[in-house]
């Protein structure tokens, strides 16, 4: 059982997961502040900020305005998107790249670690020249 748990664990996707989710974490609070000090206020250029500090579109609904946040789903995407990319820079793509230097090293190449299936139509005739062959009652 120890051995399993130690060859999972070396195996570096759990590694991987691991540092990402660190580093996203912490990059999280970068990214706020960057929405929160640049894209607010590029934002509150084109709207203006409700009584509560919400930025959106304002709506007259039955028992008053309604205001939607889009402020809100914009910093959602921004940060989103800025976590993806620097883990993906950082971290995905880097880790690629040694992958694939390992495998060259090694004499690995991409088409020979996956074997040409046959299609569709090429299975069909296989079984077409079979059926074929085999005897008739």
């Amino acid at each position: 059982m120890i051995k399993g748990f130690k060859e999972f664990i070396l195996r570096g996707n759990v590694i991987d997961l691991a540092v990402a989710v660190v580093i996203g974490a912490a990059f999280t609070a970068v990214v706020n502040a960057i929405v929160a000090s640049i894209i607010n206020p590029l934002i509150e250029i084109f709207w203006k900020a409700d009584p509560d500090g919400k930025i959106g579109f304002t709506v007259q609904g039955l028992w008053g305005p309604v205001t939607f946040p889009i402020s809100d789903l914009i910093n959602a995407v921004i940060a989103f998107l800025a976590v993806a990319i620097v883990v993906y820079f950082v971290f995905v793509y880097p880790m690629n790249r040694i992958k694939e230097r390992a495998a060259a090293r090694a004499g690995i190449t991409p088409a020979a670690e996956e074997p040409k299936l046959p299609t569709e139509q090429e299975l069909l005739v296989q079984i077409r020249d079979l059926l074929d062959k085999q005897p008739r009652a």
